[in-house]
């Protein structure tokens, strides 16, 4: 089976790969010459575990391609999915020009039969544009050509995308005839014979249930941090309480870790989209404008900590951080909260060193040099006066705690994720503040 998948970023390269693994022929599109020629070289744009060895062994099949040009594998291919960026307008709202921009080359020069999937997160309704900017391209040729439009969200999540793709929870895909579904159903046939769940439903209801999964999950990790700096208040922990309603079958643990706030590409945007899409239709989403407002808050959270621990004067003092990706395992900074710490720090003239397992290059294409890039964690902490964990990596939970007194000159941890042991710190004369707790 010959699919197109068009835009290599996040989602695009991930399913590409994927569904050349599950035996596909897929060719994948992106207007980005140098990030063909990187592709065609074997070069992996984006760090996601296993992603690399997937694509390589592919294009070694014959069955991953890269090109820029999506007309010259139109006419090849039953199904064209759409995995384009959808960025925010600068009214929160999802800003569909990519995603119209392929339905137009679509609709100049198709001239078999295919069916045009969105993949990208889209607001509801777009199916609808999609289909009418096909048409339109079509009429103008004055081609009568069938074709149909379909929503395939992706629910891939970074650092385990691999696993989520050939072994997901579950399969949305909205579609409005029986022969698209069809043809879906045979790409995804490993699926079913694997037992996954793969649900079909109506395009709206398809859209809708991409942003109501992100916004539903944005929502959880909100609420556990109010739950988290209240705790801080009153006296309780945080860890204990989560434990508690985490065990209610109800309610399960999931996204119930308190933090220093969500980042990334997903839930910041399609919070604000969804609350965008709500605002259009008349109705206010008070839910969710409190929850992009909490987490707006609590990107602040370690920031205020280390201005309180110093009495508010953070002048030339060296702060060390751990973490930097807005969740471990990727590279992404989007929306990370280390940006938002980082840049409050520059405010006040602190000298600021950073390490991250993966994402050095990425703040140095964001941030410059206007902090210090460290070789490992330790040398991140020699003669810091504070040391605040951000991003909750793996070799960040058993660090050498001796050599990290000996290496700072002060005694002031801040953990971001509550990944430590405050009687373990304090017996080793740290002074120690989590979230929560």
């Amino acid at each position: 089976m010959k699919i197109a998948i068009v835009g290599t970023g996040y989602v695009g390269l991930v399913s590409g790969a994927c569904f050349a693994e599950l035996g596909a022929d897929v060719t994948c599109v992106d207007v980005d010459q140098e990030k063909i020629n990187s592709l065609n070289n074997g070069v992996i744009p984006i760090y996601e575990p296993g992603l690399s060895d997937i694509v390589q062994r592919n294009m070694k099949a014959n069955r991953l391609h890269f090109i820029t040009d999506l007309t010259a594998c139109v006419n090849d291919v039953e199904i064209v999915f759409c995995a384009v960026g959808t960025p925010p307008d600068e009214d929160g709202s999802a800003d569909l020009k990519y995603v119209l921009e392929v339905a137009k080359t679509v609709g100049m020069h198709a001239n078999n039969y295919l069916v045009f999937v969105t993949k990208s997160t889209v607001p509801v309704g777009t199916a609808k544009k999609v289909k009418m900017t096909i048409q339109v391209e079509l009429d103008k040729r004055h081609k009568q050509l069938e074709f149909d439009v379909a929503s395939n969200p992706e629910f891939l999540k970074e650092g385990n995308a691999i696993e989520d793709f050939l072994k997901p929870d579950r399969v949305i895909i909205g579609v409005e005839s029986g022969k698209a579904q069809k043809i879906l159903e045979k790409l995804y046939k490993p699926m079913f014979l694997n037992n996954f769940r793969v649900i079909f439903m109506d395009i709206p209801s398809a859209e809708m249930t991409k942003y109501a999964a992100n916004a539903m999950l944005a929502t959880r990790i909100s609420f556990m941090n109010s739950i988290a700096n209240l705790c801080e208040a009153v006296g309780a922990d945080v860890n204990m309480v989560r434990k508690g309603i985490g065990s209610d079958s109800r309610i399960g643990n999931k996204f119930l870790y308190p933090g220093c706030g969500y980042g990334g590409s997903c839930f910041p945007k399609d919070v604000k989209a969804l609350i965008k899409t709500a605002k259009q239709h008349g109705y206010d989403m008070k839910v969710l404008n409190a929850v992009e407002s909490v987490n707006d808050i609590q990107k602040e959270i370690l920031y205020k900590k280390l201005k309180q621990h110093f009495d508010g004067n953070l002048n030339d003092r060296t702060i060390a951080i751990w973490g930097l990706s807005f969740k471990p395992e990727t590279d992404d900074m989007r929306e990370a909260p280390a940006l938002v710490l980082i840049n409050a720090l520059l405010k006040e003239n602190c000298k600021i060193k950073v390490y991250d397992p993966i994402a050095m290059n990425g703040c140095r294409r964001k941030l410059g040099s206007v902090v210090e890039y460290c070789e490992n964690k330790y040398q991140a902490t020699i003669e810091a006066d504070a040391l605040v964990l951000v991003t909750e990596w793996k070799e960040f939970r058993i660090p050498d705690w001796n050599l990290v007194k000996q290496n700072m000159k002060g005694v002031f941890i801040v953990d971001g994720r509550n990944l430590y042991n405050k009687t373990e710190l304090e017996r080793n004369n740290f002074i120690y503040t989590a979230i929560g707790c």
